[in-house]
């Protein structure tokens, strides 16, 4: 994204850019066909249930007024204007905890004023919806959204890192409430009883702990060993709802005794939308409706003027809280490790946001804006259908060049012309030069070093069904068309609302949890602060397994500085979201970052290793043994890919980070001089880097280990692992 603060330029240059291919954007979600359900269903879940979470924390704090009726349909009705006018549509938009936390506030604020009281309340919020919607659109035609590109690592991963940290920390208050007589309840009932308390407290453990452990375990289907290919996928796509079906069948159990109260366990609570009260909240511009003229006996209007500019200190709080979190969601949905193709839309995405503040506003809704970590979850998901269209179109030209006795350089330029096929070239980009044409000339140097290059090719040289999976570059289906699909499905939530109060409380909790650990591996904050209590014996497992550089590069001592002062600014950044009403204002620390890591942290440590530490991108080198021993003397192993999977061995990560963790293979045992190898440039990673992926390490010497340590990007030499050294 160019960094320009002259007015209108930033949105003129997005609506540039996202013009020309917003065909595209909807015929490539159309002709993925029934694929495209699953990227669909899985996002639809994790927008949906914290959405309705948040709408029960609202109908509390609220007295009422505002219910999951509303969160479900701000986050529908905005998810549909973003998903066909919006800029990005990878981004998804969702009621998010810092909106319930102003709401809450607001409320708490006008109900103890005589002059607004509960009765002007949504009223109110109006006018603040309107302020805020003055400031978005000064933020976006100034360009502010040109910080967000002086975001690193440290900024997203530890903004990152604490999203989850929220949402496991709801999880648990929720559980613990369970054992609890809630609010504005009559404790005489029998279901809170002492007894019945703590049964329907364990049961709730129960459903929540099977649901995130099932949950993490069918993301995992497509390695399981058993059953077919086909299955496996289909319960990895779908194996999240699925689950949450399963457990809410299973919390009917106890009750179809008899014995145990028909209340147990605890269910959601919200009104239906047709029923009195929830259409009482819908009458903030009724008088439009009935008149078709905004400023005719409107509630707005009822509100006292010193109010409508007092309204301008809460807008300014979450206009704030927008551009930021707005932003940052879109950011992470579209980072570079998913090669996206098609232009960023920071710029023009904020101004629609506003347009849909002031729409929410009338309405009498909480707006809805960016979402973490849903959004880089929904890019996640998109890439994984991208790899099962691809992988079905390369598989079946391999075979075709196969059965008529094609030599492998044949079968790689029939699927290197698949490739390209699948390629839909964009008017104002050439067509991408990534793809298979390293690769092809790799193997086939690999080939004619066996004396069988123009020999027809056979399952000894290449296995179409393993290895086109180590093949393929990390590619994102870029479209619309899930992320319409996902508004409209919560949007039938609301319709839908008796349905819904069959799920058990404590399965959103497990949910909830699902979500938090789910976007912790390929944080590299995390994975350093699991270094840090690895026993000095064991860190060599490191080394074997995929790894980002600084392991390589910089000093251990180095890295556990950074991550303590990494993780005590995380404490910080989480301890002001328990104070009240500052809470909200935690974007602000994580915004300070941007001149701490420019002005600051160059002071307290060297450039090079700090580069290493906070790059601009996710660097990874391949796993590497920790004897160091040349691979000339490993052994052929087996990839992990198998019929009918998709990203098999590809684990997917909170910011989209996609790491490859397959065995390296060896195709013979015959050492060849390590000239012979030619150094890929994997598409997995960054430019920066260029080092071969494992798979394509297949004879020779290490151009990394050289047969006695490893190799320095850096500086081209040979030298030993920084991991086990202090300083």
């Amino acid at each position: 994204m160019e960094e320009t603060f002259v007015p209108f330029r930033g949105i003129r240059n997005d609506l540039r850019g996202r013009l020309s291919c917003y065909k595209q954007d909807w015929t490539g979600g159309f002709r993925a066909g029934y694929r495209i359900l699953a990227p669909t269903t899985y996002i639809f879940f994790a927008s949906a249930i914290p959405v309705i979470s948040f709408g029960e924390q609202l109908e509390r704090e609220t007295e009422g007024v505002l219910t999951a009726v509303q969160t479900l349909s701000s986050t529908a009705l905005c998810g549909v204007i973003h998903s066909i006018l919006g800029g990005q549509p990878l981004l998804i938009l969702g009621v998010a905890e810092p909106t319930v936390i102003m709401y809450t506030f607001m409320f708490n604020f006008a109900k103890n004023r005589p002059e607004l009281g509960s009765k002007l309340f949504l009223a109110w919020t109006a006018w603040v919806c309107m302020w805020t919607a003055v400031l978005l659109f000064l933020l976006a035609i100034l360009g502010a959204c040109s910080i967000i590109n002086r975001f690193t690592r440290l900024a997203g991963e530890l903004f990152g890192l604490l999203i989850a940290m929220l949402f496991m920390q709801e999880a648990i208050k929720g559980l613990v409430e369970e054992f609890r007589i809630p609010e504005r309840e009559n404790p005489n009932s029998i279901q809170f009883q002492p007894s019945w308390r703590f049964a329907n407290g364990m049961f709730a453990l129960v459903l929540s702990f099977g649901l995130l452990l099932t949950s993490l375990k069918s993301r995992k289907a497509r390695s399981w060993r058993y059953g077919s290919g086909s299955l496996r996928g289909l319960i990895a796509d779908y194996g999240v709802p699925l689950m949450v079906l399963i457990w809410s069948a299973i919390s009917y159990i106890p009750t179809g005794s008899g014995s145990v109260p028909k209340e147990l366990p605890r269910r959601l609570f919200s009104p239906n939308p047709w029923s009195p009260g929830a259409y009482e909240n819908w009458t903030v511009i009724k008088a439009l409706l009935l008149e078709f003229c905004i400023f005719s006996h409107l509630d707005m209007l009822d509100v006292p003027v010193l109010y409508i500019i007092g309204a301008f200190i809460p807008a300014t709080m979450i206009a704030v809280l927008y551009y930021f979190d707005h932003s940052v969601a879109s950011q992470l949905a579209q980072q570079k490790e998913f090669n996206l193709r098609k232009p960023p839309s920071f710029h023009y995405d904020l101004l629609l946001l506003g347009f849909m503040v002031i729409i929410c506003g009338l309405i009498g809704i909480p707006p809805a804006n960016g979402v973490i970590p849903q959004s880089p979850m929904h890019s996640r998901s998109l890439a994984t259908l991208k790899h099962q269209l691809l992988r079905n179109r390369l598989v079946a030209a391999a075979r075709k060049c196969m059965k008529n006795n094609a030599s492998l350089g044949q079968v790689y330029g029939g699927m290197q012309e698949a490739y390209q096929q699948m390629q839909t070239p964009l008017i104002y980009q050439e067509p991408s030069a990534r793809g298979l044409k390293e690769l092809k000339d790799s193997t086939i140097q690999m080939a004619s070093s066996m004396g069988n290059v123009d020999a027809p090719v056979d399952e000894t040289v290449f296995d179409v069904e393993k290895d086109i999976d180590d093949l393929l570059p990390v590619e994102v289906k870029e479209q619309r068309l899930s992320n319409l699909l996902q508004a409209i499905l919560v949007g039938g939530c609301v319709g839908a609302m008796p349905f819904l109060k069959m799920i058990p409380t404590s399965v959103l909790w497990g949910y909830f949890a699902f979500m938090a650990v789910e976007s912790l591996p390929g944080n590299q904050l995390w994975e350093r602060i699991l270094l840090l209590f690895t026993a000095p014996s064991r860190r060599y497992k490191v080394l074997e397994e995929y790894h980002a550089t600084f392991v390589e590069t910089v000093p251990f001592k180095t890295i556990a500085a950074f991550t303590v002062f990494q993780t005590v600014y995380l404490l910080v950044c989480f301890g002001i979201t328990w104070i009240p009403i500052a809470g909200v204002l935690f974007p602000l620390m994580i915004m300070l970052l941007v001149p701490v890591r420019q002005y600051i942290l160059p002071k307290f440590f060297k450039g090079a290793f700090l580069q290493d530490l906070d790059a601009s991108e996710y660097e990874e080198a391949p796993a590497l043994p920790f004897n160091l021993v040349p691979e000339r003397e490993m052994s052929r192993a087996a990839s992990f890919a198998d019929d009918g999977e998709i990203l098999d061995g590809v684990m997917t990560r909170s910011r989209g980070e996609i790491r490859h963790v397959c065995s390296p293979r060896v195709t013979s045992s015959t050492a060849t001089p390590s000239k012979e190898l030619t150094c890929i440039q994997s598409p997995l990673f960054s430019d920066k880097i260029n080092s071969p992926h494992p798979s394509e390490l297949r004879v020779g010497e290490s151009p990394r280990t050289g047969g006695k340590g490893e190799f320095s990007q850096r500086t081209g030499q040979t030298k030993l692992s920084n991991l086990g050294k202090y300083g």
